[in-house]
């Protein structure tokens, strides 16, 4: 392990707070978030039980950070219902709806302008 590994290695946590490894280098048996969503999981509450390290000198903090839990005491996830289903389809309704105009688009209204393209900019569409 090279030496801006070893500025990542706290396996007891006496640096950290927390058990800290190098990136890619966590022990069997922990995941990130995303790793266990992509096994069907969830941390169901569960204390974060170590972290990942990344020095990184274009970060402010200096180093990107991943929490890890443990997969035997992760839950499935949650099934979606139907209310979940059409909350989630009205809430893509209102992205893609213009509060200017009204007019429903096929893609999300851009948050930079806050309404439809039509809209922030009409002299460039009458040309």
């Amino acid at each position: 392990m090279g030496t801006a590994y070893s500025k990542c290695y706290d396996p007891t946590g006496r640096r950290y707070g927390i058990p800290t490894y190098p990136w890619r280098y966590a022990p069997d048996g922990l995941a990130t978030r995303r790793q266990l969503r992509a096994k069907g999981l969830r941390p169901g509450g569960q204390p974060v039980c170590a972290q990942l390290m990344l020095r990184h000198r274009g970060r402010k903090s200096g180093a990107l950070v991943a929490y890890l839990y443990r997969i035997d005491l992760a839950k499935p996830v949650r099934p979606m219902t139907s209310r979940k289903w059409g909350a989630l389809a009205l809430a893509m309704l209102a992205r893609r709806t213009c509060p200017v105009c009204g007019l429903t688009y096929g893609y999300c209204i851009p948050t930079s302008l806050g309404m439809c393209v039509t809209c922030a900019f009409p002299q460039s569409q009458a040309a």
